[in-house]
């Protein structure tokens, strides 16, 4: 799509106001045009065949057809950039990741109370998540991964790795699309792996579902978090959701750090948070690597991993839902190798297994 060219939006959400809303924000900005808004998935079918949208936000809870149905539907009969609106819920934090495994670009939190100022507060996001989605690569929708109960039959078991120390780290950034990009590195992870930290961009609400959910993909115990938590091989820890996570030494190992100090690079958590302690404090006994994401974060934080000799990589153009921040770091010179998706793990496993 050229760039001169306005981003076309349908709106789907059964709220009137919520669809008000969200036409008002979106039509602020000159590269985005409504086409039109759908009270349900219903209307909402008929209007993509007559409107042909290059973007649709979806409502999570819909009536007549459930919203995850609808877009099941969709990515697979008519593949196009989703834009999730979803409440802070648990409820909704489940079937927003449920979406996002579907096939959704990325999700916008819609608040519980006060949507109208709620949504107002968000325009900023809302109209760059928007715009990002039109840049992203969809594809139809494939067979949804069954949650990890032994060896992945569709994948080459990566080989078992011993190691019995925290020796060997390995840090991941990732944003949008980075939900699913994360999960098919984690699931072709061995038991025994290096210890993992992972930075994510996601509210509060989702972080502990989204652990949970990955926990239930990979042979590694995937977990959120807690403020001083040792850093064990065979494990991996996600950041609390509106918290940072930075990496800290404590003797021979590791600790979590929480941090609840201010956004970063226009997020919290940040993957620049996460990537400059494990640059201090492990050096080239880490590995670092950026999936799929939205913006530029990461890309300075991976830059000083790679100056203090940590091998990085950056999940490759072609695969990435948003070749932002990998991009990026590309362009910073701080990745060493592109790498496709389904080959990350196993890269990473390389790398790790040659740290001296």
């Amino acid at each position: 799509m050229m760039s001169t060219t306005p981003c076309r939006v349908l709106i789907v959400d059964d709220s009137a106001v919520v669809r008000q809303i969200l036409t008002e924000i979106l039509s602020r900005d000159p590269g985005i045009e409504v086409v039109g808004s759908a009270a349900d998935p219903l209307l909402a079918r008929d209007k993509i065949k007559r409107l042909n949208p290059d973007v649709m936000t979806l409502d999570v809870e819909m009536p007549r057809m459930d919203g995850l149905a609808f877009l099941e539907n969709v990515m697979r009969l008519r593949p196009m950039p989703v834009v999730m609106i979803s409440s802070l819920t648990e409820r909704g934090a489940d079937t927003t990741l449920q979406a996002l495994a579907l096939g959704a670009v990325d999700f916008v939190s819609k608040p519980k109370l006060d949507v109208a100022s709620g949504l107002q507060a968000y325009a900023d996001e809302i109209i760059a998540k928007v715009k990002a989605a039109a840049k992203a690569r969809v594809r139809p929708l494939a067979r949804p991964s069954a949650p990890r109960t032994g060896l992945d039959t569709t994948l080459p078991a990566p080989p078992a790795l011993r190691f019995r120390t925290t020796d060997r780290l390995i840090a991941i950034g990732a944003s949008a699309g980075g939900t699913e990009a994360l999960r098919v590195v984690l699931e072709q992870m061995p038991a025994d792996a290096p210890a993992i930290v992972l930075t994510q961009h996601i509210p509060a609400g989702f972080s502990r579902a989204f652990a949970e959910r990955l926990d239930r993909h990979s042979a590694m115990a995937v977990r959120e978090a807690t403020d001083g938590e040792a850093i064990l091989p065979g494990h991996a820890y996600l950041p609390p959701g509106g918290q940072h996570m930075r990496v800290i030494r404590d003797g021979a190992r590791w600790r979590c750090r929480i941090d609840d100090g201010p956004a970063v690079n226009r997020h919290k958590p940040a993957v620049d948070v996460l990537f400059r302690p494990v640059a201090q404090s492990a050096g080239g006994n880490a590995v670092g690597a950026i999936l799929t994401g939205m913006g530029d974060d990461g890309a300075r934080g991976l830059l000083e991993m790679s100056q203090t000799g940590a091998p990085t990589l950056v999940q490759d153009e072609a695969t990435s839902v948003v070749w932002g921040m990998p991009g990026a770091a590309m362009r910073l010179g701080a990745a060493k190798e592109t790498v496709p998706l389904e080959r990350i793990a196993q890269r990473l496993l390389d790398l790790a297994a040659a740290i001296a």
